[in-house]
């Protein structure tokens, strides 16, 4: 579904977003810690002859610099819970 969420920000987001009154950045300065236990794995499996293949290798360079976090260390409430599972909300 990436694809389509890429196109809904592109469409419905970026567009206006100099617009907008308040603007929340909600980046943790631990998220690529965290999500480097999800994304390393399924970087790594992509087979060379894959049109992402070039930017996973990109990826996977760039998540050389972060130590990874346990994600047993993030509290239920944290806000990247929505990502990696776990949270306490339900909707």
């Amino acid at each position: 579904m990436w694809a389509d969420v890429r196109k809904g920000e592109d469409k419905y987001i970026f567009p206006y977003q100099e617009e907008a009154d308040i603007i929340f950045n909600s980046t943790l300065i631990y998220e690529h810690s965290v999500l480097k236990k999800f994304a390393v794995p399924i970087l790594s499996n992509l087979d060379s002859d894959s049109k992402y293949f070039s930017e996973a290798h990109r990826l996977l360079g760039i998540m050389s610099y972060f130590t990874e976090v346990d994600d047993e260390e993030i509290p239920n409430t944290s806000l990247i819970r929505e990502f990696i599972g776990g949270s306490v909300f339900r909707y």
